[in-house]
């Protein structure tokens, strides 16, 4: 795995000595990993930035794809740098297989708002997740791919009841490279039928 912090990424503040994202959530000073700031994710989908060091975008870049997320025609993330992608696809847990299921998100019993902590005294903010986190909660891993687009394709895809503010980076254009990153976790039920199938065709040792 590439372990070795980019150049880019140098100036970046570190937690548990990872490179803590531009647009990671930080809650009561410690960085959220895995949760977005909204606000920094639509600074950095309009200013054409590098969800990880902040830094423009340059002759291409990657955006980080699942299945759902071709069929909806856009990646809900900001785009990451060449050099960026291979850090964050070696130290995220979903995308280096690490993690076998999308992580809970906590949920206040007197608010259907999902917070950062389940502490009602904290005063930090209520964010509604959107219908993908909701649906992926606890669920297995999906199959991860890094497409890398040039930057003259850099196309954005907004809300339709809000015009000024993007939910992804389209897919609808050329595609220079896909890598895949992590296949998808079966679910117990279809993983055992495959092991039975497995079984019967005498595949066990493949």
């Amino acid at each position: 795995m590439c372990c070795a912090i980019p150049v880019r990424c140098l100036a970046r503040p570190l937690a548990g000595g990872l490179v803590v994202p531009y647009v990671s959530l930080i809650h009561n000073g410690h960085a959220v990993f895995g949760s977005l700031d909204a606000d920094r994710a639509r600074h950095a989908f309009l200013q054409r930035l590098c969800q990880i060091c902040s830094q423009p975008l340059e002759e291409r870049f990657f955006v980080i794809v699942r299945p759902a997320d071709q069929q909806q025609g856009y990646s809900p993330e900001p785009a990451l740098h060449p050099e960026c992608q291979p850090y964050t696809a070696a130290n995220c847990p979903m995308l280096n297989g690490t993690a076998s299921h999308y992580r809970s998100r906590p949920v206040l019993t007197s608010h259907p708002a999902a917070r950062p902590c389940s502490d009602p005294s904290c005063p930090c903010p209520e964010l509604t997740p959107d219908e993908g986190h909701s649906a992926r909660s606890g669920r297995p891993a999906d199959r991860y791919e890094a497409w890398m687009i040039a930057a003259r394709h850099y196309e954005l895809v907004f809300r339709q009841d809000a015009p000024d503010v993007p939910v992804g980076i389209s897919l609808d254009v050329p595609i220079l490279r896909k890598r895949v990153l992590r296949e998808a976790v079966l679910p117990a039920d279809h993983a055992a039928l495959l092991d039975l199938l497995r079984a019967a065709l005498g595949l066990e040792q493949l």
